[in-house]
């Protein structure tokens, strides 16, 4: 087994997506190869014992080491800027796994309010029960950072662009009060994908992502990873050998491959993403649209120093709350309705009844997520066939 292509970094972003992590075996496949197997063997008992041990470099058992895993693990950590990645079963797996690595009863956890719904439910709910407690503030709001750390709070925690209202936190800032405090800085950068944006050299400890959304890119797998340093990583390895929260190598090897068209995926999306908001500024039933891309988006300087573009991803505010949302979700044609994000098929869905219908009243309000929101996460359509089907329901 080997990697034919080391991960050179005098090679554009662009080329590493493709070439970076491969690993082949004796015949040199040009295609990543797949390694369906849940356990490999060993010369001899000293072999294994000391693989085992981590003394020897080797495959024992894909729980923890796979060959297939391991190229798109090494793949994603040279996108990032990350000196190691881990991979998980799903997003959701990869925040659990920084958590349970990370912290430990009485500690505190600092965390922008505008989250996905299933990770503020387990900070807010599940957490909770192994005496660990989080305080969430207006991420967009410094001194609100500031204000919500105390003597014990190990780890802030941000995703930017927010879910679903794209706000953007500043994370060259937070992470220099995380450090600051002798505390970890994690941003989920599923929303961007390292083709947009790259926490790590922003500052932030570590970068979680979905890898379910942009960068499978086809809405055909499931998975997750988390990048950082080799000692942080590796706490969160023992983590996932141990729990077994872990990748499969089909998975991983369909994930590879999304990894292959990410950059210019989100080149075309963004663009598409960008037109379509400008349009939906201009219509009547509109109240508000949600975009960094856009002049109006009150983060929009923030947004463009900090990522190459305005994402994939935009929401929407209707006249008239969940009647009007609903009727412009039943509407399309096209557009498919589901939760999902970071298809090439564009997305629509109604937050507060579907991503964010577990929170309470109360949390949704706080975040901003109002019965009229509608979020779209925008594909590779024509972006005149995208408002042709919106347009059907915005009269």
């Amino acid at each position: 087994m080997s990697s034919d292509t080391p991960n050179d970094l005098s090679l554009h972003p662009e080329s590493l997506a493709i070439r970076a992590g491969r690993e082949t075996s004796q015949f040199r496949e040009n295609s990543q190869s797949l390694y369906l197997t849940s356990s490999f063997t060993f010369d001899s008992a000293e072999q294994a014992a000391a693989m085992f041990l981590g003394e020897l470099d080797g495959y024992t058992y894909s729980r923890f080491t796979n060959p297939t895993v391991t190229a798109f693990q090494q793949r994603l950590a040279v996108l990032e800027g990350g000196e190691r990645a881990i991979a998980t079963a799903t997003g959701m797996a990869a925040i659990q796994a920084i958590m349970m690595s990370m912290l430990k009863a009485g500690d505190h956890i600092l965390s922008s309010r505008s989250l996905f719904g299933s990770i503020t439910n387990l900070f807010a709910n599940l957490l909770s029960k192994f005496g660990v407690e989080t305080t969430f503030v207006d991420g967009t709001d410094m001194q609100a950072w500031q204000q919500g750390v105390r003597p014990n709070t190990k780890l802030l925690f941000l995703e930017t662009p927010s879910n679903p209202l794209t706000e953007i936190v500043d994370v060259t800032a937070v992470a220099e009060l995380a450090h600051a405090h002798g505390a970890l800085l994690v941003v989920d950068n599923s929303f961007c994908s390292p083709a947009l944006q790259q926490p790590l050299k922003l500052g932030a400890d570590l970068v979680m992502h979905s890898a379910t959304k942009f960068l499978d890119g086809q809405g055909r797998v499931m998975g997750g990873a988390v990048v950082g340093s080799d000692a942080l990583i590796e706490q969160v390895y023992l983590h996932v050998r141990t729990a077994g929260p872990s990748l499969s190598p089909f998975n991983a090897w369909v994930l590879l491959s999304g990894l292959e068209t990410l950059f210019v995926r989100m080149e075309k999306q963004c663009a598409n993403a960008l037109e379509l908001a400008r349009w939906l500024e201009s219509q009547p039933m509109v109240e508000r649209v949600y975009y960094p891309g856009l002049p109006s988006h009150p983060q929009y300087e923030l947004a463009k120093r900090q990522q190459r573009s305005g994402g994939a991803v935009l929401a929407f505010v209707l006249k008239g709350g969940r009647s009007a949302a609903w009727q412009v979700v039943d509407g399309v044609q096209m557009i498919s309705r589901t939760a999902n994000v970071g298809d090439v098929k564009s997305t629509i869905t109604h937050p507060a009844s579907t991503t964010h219908a577990r929170i309470s009243a109360e949390a949704r309000q706080a975040a901003g997520i109002v019965e009229g929101l509608v979020r779209v996460a925008v594909g590779l359509e024509h972006v005149n066939d995208l408002k042709q089907d919106l347009a059907r329901s915005l009269v």
